[in-house]
């Protein structure tokens, strides 16, 4: 007997040519959609050269909950504080970090894709603080090298993010303040190895500023407060500095004050729209 003979059939079910047929993998792009699952709830895909892959959109990516936890991250913090002393990885737990990170690695690019900026931003936050793990608890300096030489990147990509997400939400100048402020924690990095003298040369560097002057000419925005209040304090204008910080917390509440009420709005119009027999939940 042939040995394909011995293969049971499949089903339709099983079979999933069909749907990479009218989804073509295209080389050099980032394929991302969201769909409606069987039962409702919202999932991610992305495709790949020889599949799909399928994620959750909230918690861990596989949708799995480690240890009754809603990360691996969260679970190695648990149980840490269980034994109140710190602990190195064991090679077990640091099988599971690595798989932890490939995950949020592929959801954070298919948000991007996606322009979902703020999902890329709170998925880049896990790994930074999974990568802030790794460095405290790490079994050896290679390893822990070994996610920290892409701290840059995950940098790079939520600072892109959440420029973008500002741009939407808060306009340009706030936009340009988040580039800023991810360009000095990238510059940092740079000054903790004592090569600063590369920052300027770093390409996602060169792509940050590139977005911020592009920025500035579409919409024709100058220095911004927080930048005047560096030049204020450089040249010693402390005057001009104190009333520059005056403007920023005010505007600060302002903007505090106006998400408030958006969230409030939004409350209520959900409240209103429920049916009478509706409970609140």
């Amino acid at each position: 007997m042939n040995r394909l003979d011995k293969l049971e059939p499949m089903t339709n079910s099983e079979d999933i040519g069909g749907i990479l047929a009218s989804w073509p993998f295209q080389p050099g792009v980032i394929s991302a959609r969201l769909i409606r699952a069987s039962d409702g709830r919202e999932v991610l895909q992305m495709r790949i050269e020889l599949g799909i892959l399928q994620m959750e959109t909230t918690g861990r990516p596989d949708g799995q909950r480690p240890g009754g936890c809603k990360t691996y991250l969260d679970y190695l913090r648990r149980q840490h504080r269980k034994a109140r002393r710190g602990m190195p990885l064991t090679e077990e737990q640091t099988s599971e970090v690595d798989r932890e990170f490939l995950q949020y690695y592929h959801r954070r690019i298919c948000w991007l894709a996606l322009r979902e900026f703020s999902r890329a931003v709170e998925d880049a936050d896990h790994t930074l603080a999974l990568m802030d793990y790794v460095a405290k608890h790490s079994p050896d300096d290679e390893w822990s090298l070994s996610h920290e030489q892409y701290r840059p990147f995950v940098l790079f990509h939520r600072t892109q993010a959440m420029a973008l997400a500002q741009l939407d939400n808060a306009g340009p100048e706030a936009a340009i303040e988040e580039i800023n402020e991810g360009l000095g924690r990238i510059r940092a990095l740079f000054q903790a190895v004592e090569a600063e003298e590369q920052f300027e040369e770093d390409e996602f560097v060169k792509q940050l500023t590139a977005l911020r002057d592009w920025i500035r000419e579409h919409y024709h925005v100058g220095r911004t407060l927080a930048e005047q209040l560096a030049d204020a304090v450089a040249q010693e204008q402390y005057e001009l500095a104190a009333r520059l910080r005056d403007e920023i917390a005010r505007r600060r509440a302002a903007d505090r004050g106006t998400v408030i009420g958006r969230k409030t709005a939004e409350g209520r119009k959900r409240t209103e729209g429920r049916t009478e027999n509706e409970p609140d939940t």
